[in-house]
């Protein structure tokens, strides 16, 4: 399983969630965003419905029926095989999945990097750093 450790700096963590979402929704998948944080879940909310030119990025709070499901807890009712942990904090759970997008600032960093470590050489576990440049542009650092 693949985990994507992705450095939040230039763009806002709602505008690299929606290009995110919208390459696994456009490719037939489901995605699970996870965060504890009500006011998070709220913003990321109203954010998916308004960061697409050319609508909205189908999603919802709660039904197993949102290809799109913000929730609290690592549970895909959904059914989905991806999940965005937002809020900063690794889960274990997310190993559950096929691939796991982990999000982080520079106010999470040290998280982050104790969660990069335990899951360095795990078996069957591939991480990888991704940081924006000043172009906007993602590469993979490790």
């Amino acid at each position: 399983m693949q985990v994507d450790f992705y450095h939040l700096g230039r763009d806002p963590l709602d505008r690299v969630l929606a290009s995110i979402a919208t390459r696994v929704l456009a490719g037939g998948g489901r995605l699970l965003v996870v965060t504890q944080d009500d006011g998070q879940a709220d913003g990321i909310d109203r954010a998916l419905w308004e960061t697409q030119p050319d609508g909205f990025l189908p999603h919802g709070r709660e039904g197993a029926d949102q290809p799109l499901l913000i929730a609290a807890d690592c549970v895909p009712v959904n059914a989905a095989r991806h999940v965005a942990l937002i809020d900063g904090i690794w889960r274990d759970e997310a190993l559950g999945f096929e691939r796991a997008f982990h999000f982080f600032d520079d106010s999470s960093i040290e998280a982050a990097r104790g969660a990069w470590r335990g899951l360095k050489g795990r078996d069957g576990v591939e991480p990888r750093y991704w940081k924006q440049d000043e172009d906007g542009r993602w590469g993979q650092v490790a």
